[in-house]
């Protein structure tokens, strides 16, 4: 990303040549009719919504499981995020880590990545490793046993 493209609210602050970003990471469930149509058109959505918030990030979908990490000015990405509590085509939202620094962007561009089940199960087995709150690491705990026992594998596939 070039400095005429740099997105609102990402200007350095004083003393410091690096933006002062907030990232927040979460993983949650799809609801059984999200579908290859259905992941596309949230691509779509994020691409042309989140530049004009300054956010950019990462999303990772497989076997049923989103898995996202959100970056730019802290007020726009709690705001995306309490409007991905609402979305209905997920549930079991699970907040995996928020925080603010001073540093360059990890994902400057958004992406979208199919992963298979073990991909995921590493995802949510890291998560389940370093959760804190003990609600989150039940969910987490939960969804990994629901992925090894096979009752999510027919969902989000094609």
């Amino acid at each position: 990303m070039s400095a005429s493209q740099t997105p609102q609210g990402d200007e350095p602050k004083p003393g410091h040549a690096l933006p002062l970003l907030y990232n927040l990471v979460y993983c949650s469930r799809a609801v059984a009719e999200v579908d290859d149509a259905t992941v596309q058109r949230i691509i779509e959505s994020s691409r042309r919504r989140n530049p004009q918030a300054g956010i950019t990030g990462l999303l990772v979908f497989g076997s049923g499981i989103f898995f996202q990490w959100l970056e730019g000015p802290r007020d726009n990405v709690q705001a995306l995020m309490a409007l991905l509590k609402t979305d209905a085509r997920h549930h079991t939202v699970v907040l995996l880590a928020s925080g603010e620094e001073v540093r360059e962007r990890l994902f400057p561009d958004w992406d979208m990545e199919r992963v298979d089940a073990d991909a995921i199960r590493d995802v949510l087995v890291d998560a389940l490793d370093s959760a804190q709150d003990p609600g989150n690491a039940r969910v987490l705990r939960d969804m990994l046993a629901q992925l090894e026992s096979g009752q999510l594998s027919g969902i989000g596939r094609a």
